[in-house]
């Protein structure tokens, strides 16, 4: 534990001094310091391998360093250690992962491919309190890391229920073929998820993600 605080003090360290070249490089909503990103990356991913981060930043409002840890559980603590150690600095809000968003984008670029939200469908089950979510598409691909499609959902999901809840209220994430009339199996528009989340969440118990 006390090498992980001082790999988090180190990397905290290391931010202050560079950040004003990150936030230099700032073209419209992207960052070109990619060697000093590159280094960020390689820091957080020492203290736990899991860990991400991305910056959000729009026409008002500071800049936003949004630390995540790619839908492992196990690394939620690490995350929320690193923002509680989080220093102050101009300009620059520091989040522990994704937030709800609204409005919800309908459509989402991944690697040039589009995903558009009215693709998915749904079905959301409490099973002796624990949540299954089964997600419906055309085609399921033998390797789900393969297909853009399942990171666009993935960033949908973030943006419909919250990266957090997503975690620890999801029990398990499934993939299925999406049937030729998905109304007449009781399937609901991916973008319904959020209401039927919100229902059903208050009876489940903190648990964490398993994905099939």
């Amino acid at each position: 534990m006390q090498q992980n605080t001082k790999e988090i003090a180190d990397f905290w360290q290391k931010l202050q001094a560079t950040i004003e070249q990150v936030l230099d490089s700032k073209t419209e909503n992207q960052f070109d310091a990619e060697l000093l990103l590159g280094d960020y990356r390689d820091i957080l991913q020492k203290i736990d391998e899991n860990l991400t981060f991305h910056f959000e930043a729009d026409e008002e409002g500071p800049i936003e360093m949004i630390f995540g840890c790619d839908g492992y559980p196990e690394s939620i603590h690490t995350v929320l250690n690193i923002v509680d150690a989080a220093p102050n600095v101009n300009g620059i809000s520091f989040k522990a992962f994704n937030p709800r968003y609204d409005p919800v984008p309908n459509c989402i670029n991944v690697a040039g491919d589009l995903c558009e939200l009215r693709d998915y469908w749904f079905t959301l089950q409490n099973s002796d309190r624990k949540l299954h979510l089964t997600i419906y598409l055309p085609f399921v691909p033998e390797d789900l890391e393969l297909d853009p499609r399942i990171e666009g959902v993935m960033i949908f999901l973030d943006a419909l229920i919250g990266e957090y809840e997503l975690m620890t209220k999801i029990w398990a994430l499934d993939w299925a073929e999406l049937p030729a009339d998905p109304i007449d199996y009781a399937l609901k528009p991916l973008s319904e998820l959020r209401g039927s989340f919100d229902d059903l969440k208050g009876s489940i118990n903190p648990i964490g993600i398993t994905f099939h």
